[in-house]
């Protein structure tokens, strides 16, 4: 099935999900859709042993698409959004990203969300929500699982931008190539996965999420409720995310 957003392809184990709207790939609701299209249709599939997520363009992904978080749209957005997490955490198979250039908000968080991050020197990670009034739900989940109580706080309310390098000395990538060689480094990196049974990688990757007794389900239903119920009714949520389309600064109430 042809996509409009996003390129797919499956090869002896390996399915790929290439983000190609351009120029930043800016994650809307049509594109979310997509990949969540493609993600249910893998679900049974007994082959399927890593799927990686890669993007075509100026760099993997700035974000989620603003303009989709007000009014009547944010119930609906963070519904795809949020729909591509517990699909990819149904799957059972190994999740990969390799990414370039800006890794940003939501994109930011559908990266690190993989179990393999591979990035080249050019890419930056960061959450910049909390800057324009609102936070980052699947960050809010797993970057205290991932890289440590401190270091998520720091992050997610700081909202700074960090480099490859930081990302990888924090824990939140694996590993960090030369600016030219990611194409070759990625294929390198999945390569070792691909010989094994992709059974006994869902049997195993099911063991390790065990021995953390930990369950995303539901958090993320919390989370999802604080965000939708809670931020979402403040006016500084309103007046962030309203200052980020107009181009200006944010007058914040406090309130």
């Amino acid at each position: 099935m042809g996509y409009e957003h996003i390129k797919v392809e499956f090869n002896d184990g390996l399915g790929t999900i290439t983000l190609k709207r351009p120029p930043v790939n800016i994650l809307n609701i049509a594109m979310m859709d997509e990949v969540n299209d493609v993600l249910g249709s893998w679900q049974d599939n007994k082959e399927l042993k890593v799927v990686l997520f890669n993007a075509e363009g100026k760099c993997f992904s700035a974000g989620v698409d603003v303009g989709e978080h007000v009014g009547d749209l944010a119930p609906k957005m963070i519904k795809s959004f949020h729909g591509m997490f517990r699909l990819m955490d149904k799957l059972g198979a190994l999740t990969a990203a390799s990414v370039f250039g800006s890794c940003l908000g939501g994109g930011c968080e559908l990266a690190v969300f993989c179990d393999l991050v591979i990035a080249d020197e050019t890419a930056k990670f960061g959450q910049p929500e909390i800057q324009v009034g609102v936070l980052p739900p699947i960050a809010a989940q797993t970057m205290p699982r991932i890289i440590g109580m401190k270091a998520a706080m720091d992050l997610i309310l700081s909202g700074r931008i960090i480099s490859a390098q930081e990302a990888a000395n924090i824990g939140l990538i694996n590993k960090v190539v030369q600016k030219d060689h990611l194409l070759n480094e990625t294929d390198e990196f999945v390569q070792p996965y691909l010989s094994l049974s992709a059974e006994v990688i869902r049997v195993t990757k099911k063991t390790i999420k065990a021995g953390l007794l930990d369950d995303f389900e539901p958090s993320l239903k919390v989370i999802e409720d604080i965000y939708l119920n809670e931020l979402m009714k403040t006016d500084d949520a309103q007046e962030g995310l309203k200052a980020f389309l107009e181009k200006r600064k944010p007058v914040w109430k406090n309130s």
